[in-house]
């Protein structure tokens, strides 16, 4: 073959092969332009994230703020003047019942002690003599040797002598207590606040000042008010038995302390319309401090087989609450329900079945019948 020849071969080739691309482009776009006409028109799903309805047992509990309040407190005060001549602890520590506080300069004391104890044995031989006297005067009475009239003087004398004696014991206690009053003993166990007097201060006896105060934290009080209408439900079940108290510290993986509702106030105050509550903890760890403001609620009872969903479900409309359901067609349909009770993050609620999926985020494009896309959570997103 010429040259001319297989030119002319090759052309009619690339001429074939560009007719057949073009050819079966046509078709491949009349093909997806049919499909597409097929295909149903309408706008796109809505990405929403979603949740399933849970059956649990839930507790149906009472939330308060309350206000933290020392078991005992004790402002300590000398009851005897003198100066301040030690001071035996650091402030904000804690101290045991019977540790010694403080110490006012005993000497004064002492000597007043050892004077009273003189007193005292002077008056009590003056005593025993009377009554000596007494008896031999006695005798001589019944012998007829002296007269009445001298005897009754004896006499006289003998009780003017056992009242002596008497008054100077008295003397001697008191001094000797005012010797033990020179040193200041913790009256119980718990922490002490900052110190009013230093030591070298000169101090007086029941002073309005107070030397220190001491705190008892072990057990502790937290006090709270709720609503009155929950007044009729807290007597009923504190009736049944004890209610349990939470605190509900602010770290979330902290422990819960768990005390017990211990006082109902006899009257609603009428300038709030509140109830005043308290409950008793242990506070082992001290992990309760007095004037402390807590979140607190009271468990009344628990309801079996109650249907739990996120509260970021709740919607509000015109006819009240209502929450979408996402079908097994992911087309978001608007169930009405009733919510009977919210604890914290969930929701105890009727009108939904256990499993059913309601939509938690991307409520504000929903309508009744719109297409959906579920999107993972964040915490499940790869």
């Amino acid at each position: 073959m010429t040259r001319t020849g297989r030119r002319v071969l090759l052309a009619s080739a690339l001429l074939a092969a560009a007719a057949a691309i073009v050819l079966a482009g046509y078709y491949t776009s009349d093909f997806r332009a049919k499909e597409a006409r097929k295909a149903p028109k309408g706008p796109p799903a809505v990405p929403v994230t979603v949740a399933a309805a849970l059956q649990e047992v839930m507790p149906i509990r009472v939330a308060a703020i309350g206000n933290v309040e020392a078991y005992q407190t004790v402002a300590l005060k000398a009851r005897v003047d003198g100066q301040i001549v030690a001071v035996n602890f650091r402030e904000g520590q804690p101290v045991a019942k019977g540790e010694v506080l403080f110490r006012i300069d005993p000497r004064p004391y002492e000597a007043a002690l050892r004077q009273a104890e003189a007193n005292a044995l002077r008056d009590r031989a003056a005593r025993e003599q009377a009554r000596s006297q007494a008896k031999r005067y006695q005798e001589l009475l019944d012998k007829n040797f002296i007269s009445k009239e001298a005897y009754a003087q004896i006499r006289t004398n003998a009780e003017t002598a056992e009242a002596t004696a008497k008054a100077s014991q008295a003397a001697l206690e008191n001094s000797r207590l005012n010797f033990e009053y020179c040193t200041i003993y913790s009256p119980l166990d718990g922490y002490v606040g900052k110190v009013l007097l230093q030591a070298g201060n000169m101090v007086r006896a029941n002073d309005v000042n107070p030397l220190v105060v001491i705190n008892q934290v072990r057990p502790i009080y937290v006090n709270f008010a709720v609503p009155e209408q929950n007044l009729p439900d807290v007597r009923k079940y504190q009736a049944q038995s004890a209610l349990r108290v939470d605190v509900v510290p602010a770290d979330p993986t902290a422990p819960a302390a768990t005390g017990q509702l211990i006082f109902i106030d006899n009257a609603v105050d009428p300038s709030t319309g509140t109830i005043r509550l308290r409950a008793q903890f242990e506070n082992t760890d001290a992990a309760l401090w007095p004037g402390q403001f807590v979140n607190v609620s009271v468990r009344l009872y628990e309801k079996p087989d109650a249907i739990v969903i996120p509260s970021a479900a709740l919607q509000t409309g015109p006819d009240g609450q209502y929450v979408y359901v996402i079908d097994n067609d992911s087309l978001a349909q608007v169930r009405k329900i009733n919510v009977e009770r919210t604890e914290g993050e969930r929701a105890i609620v009727s009108g939904l079945k256990q499993g059913e999926r309601v939509v938690t985020r991307g409520q504000l494009r929903l309508g009744p019948k719109t297409r959906v896309q579920i999107a993972k959570p964040a915490a499940e997103a790869s």
